[in-house]
C-alpha cells in the first residue's frame, strides 16, 4: 500500500526499506543505536514495515510485529532530523494506524521521549507492561552452519 502527501509518500512494501539508510537511522536513536546492519535486516524481514520517502530517498522507517488479528507491537518509528517539525510523525502515525491489516487490532509501544505524538492517537501510560531486555547485540553469535547442525541434532 502507498499513501502520498505533498512530495512525501509512505509504503508498506518491504522491498522498498533500504537496510543502510534504516541502519543509519536507527543508530541515531537512544534505542537503536547499537543494532549491527545483519539486525536490521532481520527485524526488517520478521515485520510489517513502513517506509517514508522524500524525493525518492528513504527518510523515514517504522515497522510491526504483528499477528495482524488482535495485536500489534509498533517499534522504531524515526524519521531523519532534517525533515522533523513538519507534522511528518503525525502523518506517518494515520498511515500506520488505518493500515487494513492491523487497523483493528491492539497496538502497543514503547517510548522514552514521543508521549505528546502518541497520545494524540489514544495511546495511554500503563504500569502493566513487562519488558526483559535482550543481550547486547555485540555478544550474540550469528547462527553459523556448526549451531544449525547442534540445534538439529538437539531436536533428534
Amino acid at each position: 500500500m502507498e499513501w502520498h502527501r505533498d512530495k512525501f509518500t509512505v509504503s508498506d512494501d518491504r522491498t522498498m526499506v533500504n537496510v543502510r539508510i534504516v541502519t543509519k537511522l536507527l543508530g541515531d536513536t537512544y534505542w537503536g543505536h547499537r543494532r549491527p546492519p545483519h539486525v536490521v535486516e532481520r527485524l526488517i524481514g520478521n515485520s510489517l514495515c513502513f517506509s517514508m520517502f522524500s524525493g525518492g530517498g528513504q527518510i523515514g522507517f517504522a515497522r510491526l510485529v504483528t499477528d495482524r488479528t488482535v495485536f500489534s507491537w509498533l517499534s522504531d518509528l524515526v524519521i531523519e532530523e532534517s525533515f522533523r517539525g513538519r507534522g511528518l510523525g503525525r502523518w506517518f502515525m494515520e498511515c500506520i494506524l488505518n493500515h487494513p491489516d492491523v487497523a483493528g487490532t491492539q497496538f502497543v509501544l514503547q517510548t522514552r521521549s514521543a508521549h505528546r505524538l502518541y497520545e494524540q492517537f489514544g495511546f495511554e501510560l500503563n504500569d502493566k507492561l513487562m519488558t526483559r531486555l535482550a543481550p547486547a547485540y555485540d555478544k550474540q553469535m550469528e547462527p553459523t552452519r556448526s549451531t544449525i547442525a547442534m540445534a538439529i541434532k538437539k531436536k533428534e
